[in-house]
């Protein structure tokens, strides 16, 4: 079975890889019945998606990674963060157990925490970001691994504004939390990663256009000074990208760090949108946003497998594959 939906989905994939290295996809596994690690990652390699992220370290799958040349974006799990917070050595033993010990695996970045804001979990878990931030930077540093970046995960909450794109500002209220983490990412060579998902801008706004989420409006949809916007994305993305210029970090790249589209489970979603925004992200990512022309955003598509154990409903149907690594639909790396 596996066999089969894997030379399958090979198949789906064949043919323009010119900017693969560009598209990677988050590896959930709220699911049972999942493909073992060592099938995951042969699909991963032929299907040409050359970069993974996964939520948690895993020694199991890190073995089946060995050698691979994926590059693994690895999270810190919330729960973990006041560990590694606490002292560098619980930080260095984190480094040394999940990453140290794995040599030919080709880590890319660190995401500390996930969606984490003071209005959302409070203080008693927000508190523990940056120093554990800072704590896993110093042991990177300590034990040879500084080209491995370390960064957090936001969604689009951490901004008070994003309409227009140009008025992009983080949430005053949380700045004291958004702002010195921002900072880290200057001083230390790092990346924003973003969650940013049309699909939800979508189902929260009746009114608006289900084209100018998927890519597929016929021309400018917003217009904003000298920049028109013809999907929701770009528009999303510059509105952070203002928020990071006025917040002194011009030089921070973006990293969507999830983005994709459902194939059931709540209004507008089939099989068919999903195929069409995936496949138009992955042409549109390449071009860069009318903020940034020709700057290529590195993008993980959530998510490759289903994750049948989630709930509710609509958070089941994100996946590439089902939760048994069955192909659902074409995808074409361009």
């Amino acid at each position: 079975m596996m066999r089969i939906a894997l030379l399958g989905f090979v198949l789906l994939f064949a043919g323009l890889y010119a900017t693969a290295a560009d598209i990677g996809a988050c590896y959930g596994l709220l699911g049972d019945n999942l493909p073992s690690f060592s099938q995951v990652v042969a699909l991963y390699n032929q299907a040409n998606i050359q970069k993974m992220r996964t939520y948690a370290p895993l020694q199991e799958l890190a073995h089946a990674l060995q050698g691979s040349n994926i590059e693994v974006t690895v999270g810190v799990p919330n729960e973990d963060l006041d560990v590694l917070a606490a002292s560098q050595d619980n930080a260095d033993a984190w480094i040394q157990i999940n990453l140290l010990a794995y040599p030919n695996v080709n880590w890319r970045y660190i995401a500390v925490g996930n969606e984490i804001r003071p209005n959302k979990y409070g203080s008693e878990i927000s508190q523990y970001v940056l120093p554990a931030m800072q704590n896993i930077q110093n042991s990177l540093h300590q034990l040879g691994l500084s080209q491995v970046k370390v960064s957090t995960a936001w969604d689009m909450a951490v901004f008070a504004s994003t309409y227009p794109p140009s008025q992009g500002t983080f949430d005053p209220a949380i700045e004291s939390y958004t702002l010195p983490i921002v900072n880290f990412l200057v001083s230390n060579g790092s990346p924003l990663l973003l969650n940013c998902y049309p699909y939800f801008v979508f189902k929260d706004t009746p009114s608006l256009d289900i084209n100018y989420a998927l890519f597929t409006s016929p021309g400018v949809v917003v217009q904003d000074g000298p920049y028109g916007y013809q999907n929701l994305l770009f528009a999303m993305v510059d509105a952070a990208y203002s928020a990071l210029e006025k917040a002194g970090a011009t030089e921070v790249p973006i990293v969507l760090s999830e983005t994709g589209w459902p194939t059931e489970g709540d209004v507008g979603t089939s099989v068919s949108n999903a195929q069409t925004y995936n496949n138009n992200l992955i042409q549109k990512v390449s071009q860069g946003t009318p903020k940034r022309p020709g700057q290529a955003i590195e993008t993980y598509i959530f998510d490759m497998f289903d994750e049948n154990l989630k709930t509710p409903e609509l958070e089941k149907h994100w996946g590439l594959f089902t939760h048994d690594g069955t192909p659902k639909y074409s995808i074409i790396l361009q």
